[in-house]
């Protein structure tokens, strides 16, 4: 029997450790071996080993009581060795790189912080006249196309609580807020938001988001594009969320989220 290159490298015993730890993670309460032993369609008597191996390493909980198995707080403490805005900045920046250089203007990589929208990263533009965006700098979440991408794709409950520290979007009336809030829906069915800057004449902000459904969104791509008198050299907008959207692939890719 010839096997196929995926078949070589296959692991059985680490897939279903695997396996295990994948579904406990999305159950909201601790799980039987039974539970867990139908959930993944497998014999009870097939997981018994692996669950006891998982246990004695400390990746999951067994309650002295009910005997139900829950994950422990190893993995969170071992995906916290390592800062995730390093690792997000570290992946994104040669990507980055080669989108800023394609589509002329920068480029830069946003999270929210202290509810305000963070510059962690800044690739810059190939053209000889273009935008500086520093690194570390904070910036109003409701008036920025990255603070307001980011927005539409939080839940309720974060959203509120960022929306509650924020100046401008307190100073909103009943009416204008509701139009807010109707435009950040219609931002996360578009997929992408494009606005003028607020801190600038003659610059659109161009943004798509970072992460999948299953992770969230975790960052967001921003292009600050320069109008310019020399129309000719001007990058459409649909070519720029393509540019965009293939550097969020790459980045993605290197996280492991695809």
């Amino acid at each position: 029997m010839t096997l196929n290159s995926s078949d070589k490298y296959k692991a059985p015993a680490l897939e279903k450790g695997l396996q295990i730890l994948e579904f406990l993670a999305l159950q909201p309460t601790a799980q039987s071996q039974s539970e867990i032993a139908l959930g993944l369609n497998r014999s009870p008597n097939e997981i018994y080993r692996m669950l006891a191996s998982l246990e004695s390493n400390g990746y999951i909980h067994r309650d002295q009581i009910s005997s139900k198995y829950s994950l422990s707080l190893k993995l969170y403490y071992l995906s916290h060795r390592h800062s995730f805005v390093e690792k997000l900045r570290a992946t994104s920046l040669l990507p980055m790189q080669e989108s800023s250089n394609e589509i002329k203007d920068p480029c830069h990589l946003c999270v929210i912080y202290d509810n305000q929208v963070m510059v962690i990263a800044y690739a810059k533009g190939s053209s000889p006249i273009s935008i500086v965006v520093e690194e570390g700098k904070l910036y109003n979440t409701s008036q920025t196309a990255s603070g307001k991408l980011l927005l539409s794709f939080s839940d309720a409950e974060k959203r509120k609580s960022i929306l509650a520290a924020d100046p401008y979007y307190k100073s909103l009336k009943k009416t204008e807020r509701h139009q807010f809030d109707s435009d950040l829906e219609d931002i996360r069915m578009k997929g992408f938001y494009e606005m003028p800057s607020a801190y600038a004449e003659g610059i659109i902000d161009i943004s798509v988001p970072i992460g999948t459904n299953e992770t969230g969104i975790i960052a967001c791509l921003t292009v600050s594009k320069l109008i310019r008198r020399q129309t000719e050299h001007t990058v459409s907008t649909e070519d720029i969320v393509t540019s965009l959207e293939k550097c969020r692939s790459q980045i993605e890719s290197n996280l492991g989220l695809r």
